[in-house]
């Protein structure tokens, strides 16, 4: 299934070309709007809308494999992602079924990719915003590994800013990508800066990459680059970044040790770091008119298939 979203202007503050999304249909759903910016450079894992239910009743972030991947791996992620806990997981909550064209969903909140927050802030983000954005995301990624998992696709895009904190969507991107043993740099989808060197080798993902990949998507939310130059980096942020950045697995930081120096004296968790004030004014104002948009946005709804192409568990 070949399916253009057409408008990015409900994903990032606007509203123009919503009507042409809306004639699109994947499984049970309308497609409202696109929800990544096509101008944008920064490499996007996957396909992702903003889209209802047939019956109007549900809106969802919907997100499908880009063409030429394989399906199959993407659904096998996708499904794997159900079971993901921690405070920033995103886990999915509904996917095609067996045989019909892929796809998954998860219900729909305001939120703004990376990418397209730097873009509508006008340049790299405030320091708070980063260190609350760090400790957020470590917090959930040490729940993870604990859960015996290894996220395997934390990059810029992959981070979804909401007004209550960050979300972490594109799980298992890199092995969707491509199977261990066979190189993954270049790929589509896949952020060069933010793939670790073992990782786009061909490596097996492992936690550590993880901590690599989380330390470009930071660098990137101080700078606008994933491997930028130390001194293009805030000062209070060069070291931990760039121990994250270190092409040797054994010596990027724990977690554990990560959150501590991110949060410093101010906070012990993200809890006391996501508060009122830690995303700047014009992503709140951009979040707010996205949902404005959204909740009056028309589609064309129909009665519902007879057979609805989905699973919900």
């Amino acid at each position: 299934m070949s399916v253009t979203g057409g408008a990015t202007g409900v994903a990032a503050g606007g509203g123009a070309g919503t009507a042409a999304a809306s004639r699109r249909r994947v499984g049970p759903y309308t497609l409202i709007t696109a929800l990544d910016d096509p101008r944008t450079t920064v490499p996007v894992p996957e396909r992702r809308y903003i889209a209802r239910s047939a019956d109007g009743r549900h809106t969802v972030l919907l997100s499908l494999p880009h063409s030429g991947g394989d399906p199959q791996r993407f659904l096998a992620e996708a499904d794997g992602s159900r079971y993901l806990l921690g405070p920033c997981a995103a886990p999915v909550t509904a996917l095609a079924a067996p045989g019909d064209a892929a796809w998954c969903a998860r219900p729909y909140l305001p939120v703004l990719p990376l990418p397209t927050a730097f873009a509508v802030h006008g340049g790299p983000l405030p320091e708070r915003t980063v260190r609350a954005l760090g400790v957020a995301l470590a917090e959930t990624l040490a729940v993870l590994h604990g859960q015996g998992l290894t996220f395997a696709g934390v990059s810029p895009a992959a981070v979804l800013l909401a007004a209550d904190g960050p979300r972490l969507s594109c799980f298992g991107a890199v092995r969707a990508a491509a199977p261990d043993g066979t190189p993954r740099s270049g790929l589509p989808g896949l952020e060069a800066g933010s793939l670790p060197p073992e990782q786009a080798s061909g490596g097996r993902p492992r936690p550590l990459g993880d901590v690599y990949a989380l330390g470009a998507t930071l660098a990137y939310a101080a700078t606008g680059h994933t491997a930028p130059e130390r001194d293009e980096l805030p000062a209070a942020l060069r070291t931990v970044i760039g121990r994250c950045l270190t092409r040797d697995p054994g010596a990027r930081p724990q977690l554990a040790e990560l959150i501590a120096a991110l949060a410093g004296e101010s906070a012990a968790d993200s809890a006391g770091l996501l508060t009122p004030g830690w995303l700047p004014g014009r992503v709140i104002a951009a979040l707010a008119h996205q949902s404005a948009a959204v909740l009056t946005a028309e589609t064309s709804v129909g009665p519902a298939p007879a057979h609805p192409s989905h699973s919900q568990n």
